[in-house]
């Protein structure tokens, strides 16, 4: 895998006087305190949030409070023709705000879901807490009676899943520079969670549904409900139980429970190779071969005479060869089975930044 170390060294001396520089409110103990609470009711939730965003001062916090009304204004009764999208925790609806006419999207959490009043308030504390710019931004949230609705920015351009797979006919495929510029990006996103955030963060759900697009499609990391706190101190993990998307998750974490910061960077090598090849990690309208995307390409990593059969086939050959074989290497690297042997997110994105630089045909 020589082609990922050489694309690293030449920037590695910028990124970390990078680091160094950025001055987003990051820390994450509150949530680390927060998890180790109980409460017994509604309100007391309520108060202790309200208590923590005066504590930590509210120049920090962007995240404003809405009336279960003020949001069923906006959506127009939560009317199904605004419908953005649905899953396992609710439904998001895009509606514009009565006091100052901005568009966004609200997600009204499903009240008898898994996502339990703990799991919401710490989604709110984590995105008023964390900001970076590949992290979708948390407007606000309304927590009245038993409702549990979080409001974001709209993400005019939807989801990378939109995108990248099953397009319907006529659609555009993305093009290789905009796929390396939005892989880029979104592991700037995980990278931050990583080894900035403090505690660290692990997303546990990183999938293409998952990253949204700005109108200039800009990836921005979404759906902080499965999120937990990484290990601190001597800890090596986080037992907790196996969630996420199937496909999707590390192959140490299904068996086990034990979650780590490599469990994402698995994940996002699952998605990067849905980026390169257009295909979805599980497809059972494929021969039976070649139904899970990481057993299907597995054996291709190991001869470099096939990788061109690897590149999404709407791409029509429109890429640079030694683009895609570096980005393949980078995938590979994040897909080993053994997770000590992953790069850190950090290593991943000086891979990306210079794939995302190169020109078309270079």
């Amino acid at each position: 895998m020589k082609c990922f170390q050489c694309c690293m060294s030449e920037q590695n001396v910028s990124r970390r006087a990078l680091k160094k520089s950025i001055k987003e409110y990051q820390d994450t103990k509150t949530l680390a305190a927060f998890a180790s609470i109980s409460f017994k009711s509604d309100s007391s939730r309520r108060r202790y949030i309200t208590e923590e965003i005066k504590k930590i001062g509210k120049g920090n916090i962007s995240a404003d409070i809405f009336t279960y009304g003020e949001l069923n204004v906006a959506t127009k009764n939560f009317n199904p023709a605004n419908l953005l999208g649905e899953g396992g925790f609710g439904r998001v609806y895009k509606g514009q705000l009565e006091k100052t006419n901005k568009v966004v999207a609200v997600k009204q959490l499903d009240r008898n879901g898994f996502q339990g009043n703990r799991e919401f308030l710490v989604e709110v504390l984590m995105l008023s807490l964390l900001h970076h710019p590949n992290l979708v931004n948390l407007v606000g949230y309304c927590a009245d009676g038993d409702q549990r609705i979080l409001v974001y920015d709209y993400m005019p351009n939807g989801s990378l899943e939109d995108h990248l797979l099953d397009l319907p006919k006529g659609k555009k495929p993305l093009d290789w520079k905009t796929r390396m510029k939005i892989a880029e990006g979104a592991a700037k996103g995980l990278e931050y969670l990583h080894e900035t955030a403090n505690p660290p963060v692990i997303y546990r759900d990183f999938k293409a549904s998952n990253v949204l697009l700005d109108e200039g499609f800009k990836p921005k990391l979404s759906d902080f409900g499965l999120a937990k706190l990484g290990p601190t101190g001597d800890k090596t993990h986080v037992s907790t139980r196996v969630m996420g998307t199937f496909g999707y998750c590390a192959p140490e974490y299904a068996l086990t429970g034990q979650l780590t910061a490599k469990s994402d960077v698995y994940s996002f090598g699952v998605v990067f190779l849905e980026i390169i090849t257009g295909r979805r990690v599980i497809d059972n309208s494929r021969p039976l071969e070649e139904q899970n995307l990481v057993v299907w390409a597995t054996p291709l990593f190991k001869d470099r005479r096939k990788f061109t059969l690897m590149a999404d086939p709407l791409l029509e050959g429109d890429y640079p060869e030694k683009g895609l074989y570096q980005a393949l290497a980078v995938a590979a690297m994040c897909l080993q089975e053994d997770a000590v042997n992953r790069p850190l997110m950090s290593d991943v994105v000086t891979a990306l930044e210079y794939l995302a630089l190169k020109k078309e045909k270079e």
